[in-house]
């Protein structure tokens, strides 16, 4: 329960005349922050660290409390979208996550003051830390437990007034009633873990609790604590609040080395590295992480401006990094060895090795017991060491010595293969090839590949390799590359399969004796030609996988060979065809005929079949001989009879017929 009781009167008086729409003019502490507070949106994240830190120090809290409660509560959301306020399911309202209204109030009052704390945040943070101071009061009259020796500057004396800020009931109890163990759990558990992660950056542990299971008991009708033991006396040291220093007064260095930078921000410049237990002077105002920043919407932590001892540096460090100075403190004596460097990866190509380490201290590389190189890291800790190249494979070892002598550990290295194989060779591909030979760097893995698809692979052994492949069509383009053992990848070789299968036999339509041309099918972009005994006749290219040569007409019976040849220059083997003689021989002539002829005689085409008839009667049938003349014998016509005489060659073409009659 986060409520607050205060007298009707007094809360009227507060609240009367004031716009909920507009940023409270109740609380001066909030024009310490620069920027408009836009209603019904969340200021931006530096904007309420400074509203959260304003707040606290004006109520004399610690801010890291009130920052760490408000993140437990709300994650620093008033507005969980454009005007919708944050509201939770036990009606915890805004930021802070306020709850009950105060005693005493009308309906109307009520209203007022809830539309407060929903839409103007400074007034939802104001009533938050109201509300904390209350509980801490509890300290006083001992309904809580107070922590020895600890004032509202320590932050550890904040424990019990942040659990009763949430309540104090079981679920908050610092230990397990059953095994004593310590409840982590717990609201104030959270908040004080938040504290160590957020304000202090995880570099300060806040001091532990003594609590057993007989310093509490719980009512199991109320599910209250009851506080058996009223005060606690912590072993580890206090931690007071850094924020409550002022101008002129001392703050020391916690952890290690920390940055004095020109800019409250993480990237900005480094004006000075400070080391552990350093003493500075506080000499300017708080300050917040710039919006620029890379992490403005994250860091809780803000900015002090300091300046060294001696004067000569001053810059901005974090709160998170310093402590106020106490009668603890003695001048830092360094006899601690720096850090192991941090060195950039170093290849055969390096010729600067690049790292960090302790500001001020002298790097030296070796390369087994030569040292190869040697520097001075700069102010801000970088260092640049010239070398020569070195061999892949080499051991390296970096070193640090500060100012005072110590010496760090050495950075082991190994120098990295960067340098790509050489391309490899290819030897001639086919397309009846089935594997892929060549040379390539020793050990190395060498890929062919077509297109985006590897077709085989293997270690080149003793700088040479095979490669295992299926048979590639002619003309594809295969890669092959290197890649070695440190997998640096070579360029690559592109190579196109070579044709060497000679094209189909080609496929030739009938030839006749009036035929101008050969058509026929044929391996695609072929050369088709046309042969008569040794004499080309015709040639042209098959397109699309058919051709049409032109030829000059050729004789009947006339032998063509017909042959392709393809781009890669390979020979089909030869289709022959003979020229089909579609030509009828020319009309017999005959010789006179009388009632007493018996032979007919006559000149025809030669080899050619002559048929002799009177009417539809066959009356003789002969051959022409070699010299184109023929003899039928016939019997004896009567005078005036009609005689058709005509000739077939062997294949069957028929010429017209000679009409004459019987003298």
């Amino acid at each position: 329960m986060k409520s607050i009781f205060l007298r009707a009167g007094l809360l009227t008086c507060l609240l009367l005349g004031l716009d909920y729409e507009e940023t409270s003019a109740a609380s001066e502490w909030s024009s310490k922050c620069s920027g408009v507070i836009k209603q019904n949106v969340n200021p931006d994240f530096q904007h309420i660290n400074c509203l959260l830190t304003n707040a606290a120090l004006d109520a004399e809290i610690p801010p890291e409390v009130v920052k760490a409660v408000a993140w437990r509560e709300s994650y620093w959301v008033q507005f969980i979208a454009p005007g919708k306020p944050n509201i939770s399911s036990d009606d915890g309202i805004g930021i802070m996550q306020v709850t009950d209204i105060p005693e005493g109030y009308d309906e109307n009052e009520k209203l007022t003051y809830k539309e407060k704390l929903k839409y103007d945040i400074t007034f939802n943070i104001e009533e938050g830390v109201k509300i904390l101071n209350e509980k801490y009061d509890y300290l006083d009259n001992n309904t809580l437990p107070k922590i020895q020796g600890a004032g509202r500057q320590e932050i550890e004396n904040w424990y019990f007034p942040i659990m009763a800020y949430n309540g104090t009931k079981s679920i908050n109890g610092t230990v397990y009633q059953s095994s004593g163990l310590k409840n982590t759990n717990a609201y104030q558990e959270e908040v004080f873990s938040s504290i160590e992660n957020d304000s202090f950056l995880k570099d300060t542990q806040l001091a532990q609790f003594p609590f057993k299971k007989e310093h509490f008991s719980y009512d199991p009708k109320t599910n209250k604590i009851n506080f058996l033991q009223k005060t606690f006396t912590l072993v580890d040291p206090l931690h007071t609040s850094v924020y409550f220093v002022k101008n002129g007064q001392d703050v020391v260095v916690t952890g290690g080395n920390r940055y004095l930078r020109a800019q409250p921000a993480a990237s900005s410049e480094i004006n000075y590295i400070a080391p552990k237990n350093t003493l500075l002077e506080i000499t300017g105002e708080l300050a917040y992480t710039l919006k620029t920043e890379k992490t403005a919407n994250a860091n809780q932590f803000v900015w002090f401006h300091v300046k060294t001892k001696d004067g000569k540096s001053t810059g901005y460090i974090s709160s998170a990094y310093i402590k106020k100075r106490d009668s603890s403190w003695t001048p830092p004596v360094d006899n601690a060895a720096p850090a192991l460097p941090k060195v950039n990866e170093v290849t055969d190509k390096t010729t600067n090795i690049i790292g960090e380490s302790e500001p001020g201290s002298i790097l030296m590389v070796k390369a087994g017991t030569p040292v190869i190189g040697a520097t001075t890291t700069s102010t801000d800790g970088k260092f640049t060491v010239r070398i020569s190249k070195q061999k892949a494979g080499t051991k390296l070892t970096v070193t640090a010595t500060d100012k005072a002598g110590n010496t760090s550990e050495a950075k082991d290295l190994t120098v990295k293969d960067a340098t790509a194989p050489s391309i490899p060779s290819v030897n001639a591909i086919y397309d009846y090839s089935t594997t892929i030979t060549g040379k390539a760097e020793t050990n190395a893995k060498v890929y062919a590949m077509v297109g985006s698809k590897i077709i085989g692979e293997t270690t080149a052994k003793d700088g040479a390799y095979t490669i295992k492949i299926a048979k590639q069509k002619a003309g594809t383009s295969i890669i092959v590359y290197a890649v070695d053992v440190a997998r640096n990848k070579s360029a690559t070789k592109s190579v196109k399969v070579i044709d060497k299968t000679a094209p189909s036999t080609p496929s030739v339509n009938t030839v006749y004796d009036y035929s101008t041309s050969i058509t026929g099918k044929a391996e695609t972009n072929a050369n088709v030609y046309a042969m008569v005994g040794s004499r080309k006749i015709g040639e042209t290219t098959a397109k699309s996988g058919s051709y049409t040569m032109k030829i000059s007409k050729q004789k009947a019976e006339t032998s063509i060979a017909v042959y392709a040849k393809d781009v890669s220059g390979n020979k089909s083997s030869s289709k022959t065809v003979k020229v089909m003689d579609k030509t009828a021989p020319p009309v017999p002539t005959v010789n006179k005929i009388t009632s007493k002829t018996v032979t007919v005689t006559g000149k025809s085409e030669k080899g050619a079949s002559i048929y002799i008839y009177n009417g539809s009667k066959k009356i003789g049938q002969g051959v022409v001989d070699s010299r184109g003349n023929y003899k039928v014998k016939i019997k004896a016509q009567k005078k005036g009879s009609t005689i058709k005489v005509y000739a077939q060659d062997k294949l069957g073409n028929k010429s017209k017929s000679k009409t004459t009659k019987v003298s």
